[in-house]
């Protein structure tokens, strides 16, 4: 059987089973256990995409190739790690009164749901089918957010629905015009909406009717990566949900919205032939990098604070698919990559730091070495790694994104040195004392998982010295995709 039915087939049913045993003591155990066959499963569907080339199934409603394996893999990794964090770390919320038995059902189902989602994203070749996944991973976490039901966390969730709501309605109308420019080409009804049948004669597809779909598309599914000025919602929904669903929301959704531009921008670029998909990816781009790092001086809540981080690394990755060429895709993906290992293990530092001191404002939270020291290093390493410290990986994409637009797009190059460094000075100027200072706060009753912390982190130190052949291929292979070659 087609390994693709177990990856996105196990959330689904993980999803059902949680449904109805979330609440006891040993569904923590089973969510994880759902997570981990999930990647179980997408390393069986990686390696036969390796050995086979891309494939499809149910007809040609599902489509692996090079693009979106890697990210399967990704995606279905993090959600173990996240999942394997989350058992001790929603143990402890629990104990402080803040999860019900009601609540715990409803995050552990709506975990694996989202999950389910996100899998069906990555791997649906029906444009349509994407957009309302997209939309149901919306629903998923909107519960998620809100899952501590207090006024604040009721009111991010309401304002990331709202929002998120609204981009969306700007991606179904995109994906209508998308339809109607196929439909003139592929007049096989649903068939219309198949990528592969559209990049197939995207050369064909009405150029001015292309371009007002992607705009529309760009800023629906930007919403989603947090793009500014549509990023309103994030920050909020990171400081106010649970810091498992800050993690994923970061480490996997904005990767997924993201990847979902991309399938767009492969389309536009072929039907009109020119880089007006990739300037306006250089713009937003730009525009997210710039604001994010001032907006990162202001804030007081640690969450919120790298709440903003993800919104301008995911504009260095915007800005990087604009620019285009087989190094720059190349440097966006291995960003992609790094991001999502480096601030999902970032969350799960933060998440047992703000549990110890009881608090996520920063100025309250101090002495973490002496506390637990694992989780005051996870912190330091991790900022410092996000932040573009060699020999981390995130140094080495950061380096080729810079230098590809010294090359390509020079008057860019200085915006994105300032941007970066006023993002050092306000992460390591706020994290500092939060490792070392002096503390009188006790540990926790139960001990952290931290396995994911250092895991992640060691990945993304890999991945600064060496990439893996089989992962450079990848890179390679997908590169030269976004490129349209």
């Amino acid at each position: 059987m087609n390994p693709l039915y177990f990856v996105f087939g196990i959330p689904l049913l993980g999803g059902l089973v949680l449904a109805l045993v979330g609440h006891r003591n040993y569904a923590r155990d089973i969510n994880v256990a759902f997570s981990a066959a999930s990647f179980l499963a997408a390393c069986v569907l990686t390696a036969q995409v390796i050995a086979d080339g891309p494939l499809f199934a149910l007809g040609k409603q599902f489509f692996i190739d090079p693009l979106n394996v890697f990210l399967v893999t990704l995606t279905a990794f993090v959600g173990m790690t996240t999942a394997i964090f989350s058992r001790p770390y929603m143990r402890v919320e629990q104990d402080h009164g803040k999860m019900t038995p009601g609540r715990m059902r409803l995050y552990h189902s709506m975990y694996q749901f989202f999950a389910f989602t996100m899998l069906v994203a990555l791997t649906t070749n029906n444009m349509g089918t994407l957009w309302v996944t997209m939309e149901a991973a919306t629903l998923t976490t909107v519960l998620l957010v809100s899952v501590y039901r207090t006024p604040a966390s009721l009111e991010a969730a309401w304002k990331y629905f709202i929002l998120c709501g609204v981009g969306i309605a700007q991606a179904l109308f995109g994906t209508i015009l998308l339809y109607m420019a196929a439909d003139r080409v592929i007049p096989d009804g649903v068939d219309a909406l198949l990528w592969t049948n559209l990049d197939a004669v995207k050369a064909h597809l009405n150029p001015t009717i292309i371009s007002l779909a992607f705009v529309f598309l760009l800023l629906g599914y930007g919403t989603k990566v947090g793009l500014v000025p549509v990023h309103n919602w994030l920050p909020d929904a990171h400081a106010e949900g649970p810091t498992p669903i800050s993690a994923v929301l970061s480490g996997l959704l904005l990767n997924v919205a993201l990847y979902a531009v991309l399938r767009c921008k492969i389309l536009t670029d072929g039907a009109l032939h020119s880089h007006f998909a990739g300037d306006l990816m250089i713009g937003f781009g730009l525009l997210s990098v710039s604001a994010a790092s001032l907006f990162l001086f202001r804030q007081k809540d640690v969450k919120r604070m790298f709440a903003y981080s993800s919104i301008e690394h995911m504009g260095l990755m915007t800005f990087a698919f604009g620019l285009g060429g087989p190094i720059a895709n190349f440097a966006g993906l291995l960003h992609m990559t790094l991001h999502s290992l480096i601030k999902s293990a970032i969350f799960f530092s933060v998440g047992h730091a703000t549990q110890k001191a009881g608090t996520q404002l920063m100025e309250d939270i101090r002495g973490l070495l002496k506390v637990s020291p694992t989780v005051g290093w996870g912190l330091m390493l991790g900022s410092l790694a996000i932040l573009g410290m060699p020999p981390f990986g995130v140094f080495a994409s950061e380096f080729l994104i810079l230098t590809t637009a010294m090359r390509d797009l020079p008057w860019a190059t200085p915006l994105l040195l300032l941007a970066l460094g006023i993002s050092f000075g306000a992460i390591f100027s706020r994290v500092q004392p939060m490792v070392f200072g002096e503390t009188s706060v006790k540990p926790l009753a139960h001990p952290p998982a931290l396995v994911p912390v250092f895991v992640h982190l060691g990945l993304g130190l890999m991945l600064g010295f060496y990439i893996p052949p089989y992962l450079n291929g990848w890179y390679q292979q997908a590169a030269r995709l976004i490129g349209g070659q």
